[in-house]
């Protein structure tokens, strides 16, 4: 096995490594990557412009994004100390001593590199515009954690979630295939948006005290638990009135909406007293889970409550 590093040659056979692999893309989080990118192109299809090929080229490069962001996560985490024995959460495969340090910097780097060239293949569908908020989306995931100034270290992770997960994946994916860019994409992309910070808040309210340790000033490190609970609940109060909106844009009929704002209220509450009572690492660890296939669920119900014209 030449070439190799020894947490490599620890980790077993190839089966073994691809799960490894596959766990360090934290699958949890993906939903993130898919749900705008469904919306974006509900959007288009509504007003007859979807086009397959640049769709199908806005998730390679979400999901890569995404990939990308949580390898730089792993590699620097565990080089500022956030990631350590104390840690209660999924196992991350650097800390574990499953991955390579170098190994994993390298894998974070060809993945932005692809996604890099996938991004440039939808030049031909929007122009420049595309190539400053693809290189920007790939420069604020490295930065999510790295840099001399990480962003999630300093309070602003949700933000780079909200908008680069939420308003310009919705809205690239809108603008590649129906050539413009309308309010119905910028109300859409905030409640996907809004959805998929809580999958960070569910991540960091189970981290503060490790976090503070580390010196990674969260949102909830900075204010609080109680605080963590406001934003989750607000996040989802705002995904439950994004329905009604798209339909008074008439992106949505109110028949759809008013069946999307009534489950998006149900989940809100089930979910927001789920973080509240959420006393244990595992706790926090279904949550997570719950709060990644609850975003993929918007996003099928908003993409096809858009196509349904009933």
């Amino acid at each position: 096995m030449a070439g190799t590093t020894e947490p490599e040659r620890r980790s077993g056979g190839f089966f073994a490594r691809a799960r490894i692999w596959a766990e360090a893309t934290r699958p949890r989080t993906l939903p993130a990557a898919v749900a705008p990118v469904l919306v974006g192109t509900a959007l288009a299809a509504r007003e007859g412009s979807a086009r397959a090929g640049a769709a199908a080229a806005c998730l390679g490069f979400a999901l890569l994004v995404q990939v990308g962001t949580n390898f730089a996560n792993d590699y620097y985490d565990f080089l500022k100390g956030a990631d350590t024995a104390e840690r209660v959460g999924p196992r991350r495969a650097v800390a574990a001593g499953l991955i390579a340090p170098e190994t994993m910097r390298r894998a974070m780097i060809a993945v932005f590199a692809a996604a890099f060239l996938t991004g440039l293949t939808l030049l031909g569908y929007g122009g420049w515009p595309l190539l400053v908020i693809g290189v920007a989306s790939i420069a604020c995931g490295v930065a999510y954690t790295g840099g001399p100034y990480p962003l999630a270290y300093h309070g602003w992770g949700d933000v780079f979630v909200f908008v680069f997960f939420g308003l310009v994946a919705v809205g690239a994916t809108a603008f590649v295939q129906a050539g413009r860019m309308t309010a119905a994409a910028w109300v859409a992309g905030a409640g996907v948006g809004a959805l998929a910070t809580n999958i960070l808040v569910a991540n960091n309210y189970r981290d503060v005290e490790t976090d503070a340790k580390a010196g990674k000033r969260t949102l909830l490190v900075r204010w609080g638990r109680g605080y963590g609970r406001f934003q989750f609940a607000a996040a989802h109060a705002a995904a439950a009135t994004v329905p009604a909106v798209l339909a008074g844009l008439g992106a949505l009929s109110w028949a759809a909406a008013g069946g999307l704002a009534a489950g998006a209220l149900a989940v809100g509450w089930r979910q927001a007293r789920a973080l509240a009572r959420a006393d244990t690492p595992a706790a926090c660890i279904v949550l997570l889970g719950d709060t990644g296939r609850w975003l993929a669920i918007y996003g099928l119900g908003l993409a096809g409550g858009m196509l349904w014209r009933g």
